[in-house]
């Protein structure tokens, strides 16, 4: 069954410059909530990028401990500067699509659009929820944070 979660935020900053930012693949590191972030392909930027996330309590020393943490293997699908970037889901646990979205605001502020399609039964999808997107506000806010 396919599962929906989305999360938006003003960001105080132009949609170019949020794009930037959002789009630099191992910054995610510094601001998602327990996550390290790294690209896997020859390119870093465009379809066919492929990122890599793992996420848990030593995510930093992985991948010794890669069993105590979640592996996200993704693949851009989608590459619209400075507007969207959707990819691709395809690892072992996590299965399903995302997206981001940065809209303008003004020539100073944006909003960042946050959503995923996660294929799961309902009853799990349903018990994790509320972790999840607890995680993601969290990293959302230090993302903004970070650019403020």
């Amino acid at each position: 069954m396919i599962n929906h979660l989305s999360l938006s935020i003003k960001i105080p900053r132009s949609q170019e410059e949020t794009w930037k930012a959002i789009t630099n693949w191992q910054d995610q590191s510094n601001w998602m909530l327990q996550t390290k972030v790294w690209v896997t392909s020859d390119i870093s930027e465009g379809v066919g990028t492929k990122i890599a996330a793992i996420t848990g309590p030593f995510n930093k020393i992985y991948p010794r401990m890669k069993h105590l943490g979640l592996l996200d293997l993704m693949e851009v699908t989608l590459w619209q500067p400075p507007a969207r970037c959707d990819v691709l889901h395809y690892g072992a646990i996590i299965k399903g699509g995302g997206s981001f979205q940065v809209e303008a605001i003004d020539s100073e502020s944006s909003i960042f659009h946050w959503s995923e399609e996660i294929t799961a039964p309902r009853p799990i999808f349903l018990l994790v929820k509320p972790f999840i997107l607890i995680g993601v506000r969290i990293s959302l806010a230090r993302f903004r944070n970070q650019l403020e």
